[in-house]
């Protein structure tokens, strides 16, 4: 694979009680475990982080996805939800589950454009058969 962009971020502190920053400057946060971790919360953590990611790479497979299709895109929007909890091996695993609204566009269509983004998003390529990722298209045009 030809590189064509590397993100650079480095973590200090405590984990996921410490503090993150690209090697940019442009994101730079503390961070805190959820309360739900056992951790005292208002701060960032890694999972949201995961999930903003998700969310705005497969917005854009969908997009480009739609474009192919010269399907209308407009209003549409993508939901990330990432759960953590333990694995049953003794370390912890990650879901994903990603909501889709294209209320412009019929539910059939919708659908596929959902399972194309699937196919070339690059979070989906690098959680495919690691990590459960549940698809919904939650609004769409009635055929």
């Amino acid at each position: 694979m030809q590189v064509l962009y590397t993100a650079s971020a480095l973590a200090t502190g405590d984990g996921r009680d410490g503090h993150v920053r690209t090697s940019d400057g442009i994101v730079e946060l503390d961070l805190a475990a959820p309360k739900e971790l056992g951790g005292a919360g208002g701060a960032a953590n890694p999972e949201q982080l995961f999930a903003a990611g998700y969310a705005a790479c497969f917005h854009s497979a969908l997009r480009r996805a739609a474009r192919r299709a010269k399907a209308d895109v407009t209003g549409s929007v993508v939901q990330a939800e990432v759960g953590i909890g333990p694995n049953g091996s003794g370390g912890f695993g990650l879901t994903v589950a990603l909501v889709v609204d294209l209320p412009a566009v019929p539910r059939a269509a919708a659908e596929q454009l959902v399972a194309q983004a699937h196919q070339v998003c690059p979070y989906s390529n690098a959680t495919r058969g690691n990590i459960e990722v549940a698809l919904t298209v939650r609004e769409a045009l009635a055929a």
